[in-house]
C-alpha cells in the first residue's frame, strides 16, 4: 500500500513540473495540424485522380 501511495505523490509531483502551452500556442499549433491535414489530403487526392486517369487510359 505504501509503493501505490508514494507512486501517486511522485506522479503528482512531477505533474507540477510539466510546463503546458499556453491558449495562444495550443491554437497556432491546432491550426497548423488543420492546415498539415488539408494540404496532406489535397496532396493523396490530386494523386489519386492522377494515377486513376493513368490506370484509365492504360486500359
Amino acid at each position: 500500500m505504501n509503493a501505490l501511495a508514494n507512486y501517486f505523490k511522485e506522479a503528482i509531483s512531477e505533474l507540477k513540473k510539466v510546463v503546458w502551452p499556453t491558449k495562444t500556442q495550443t491554437k497556432n499549433y491546432s491550426l497548423i495540424v488543420i492546415a498539415m491535414s488539408i494540404g496532406v489530403a489535397l496532396f493523396f487526392g490530386i494523386l489519386d485522380f492522377i494515377l486513376k486517369q493513368g490506370v484509365t487510359a492504360l486500359i
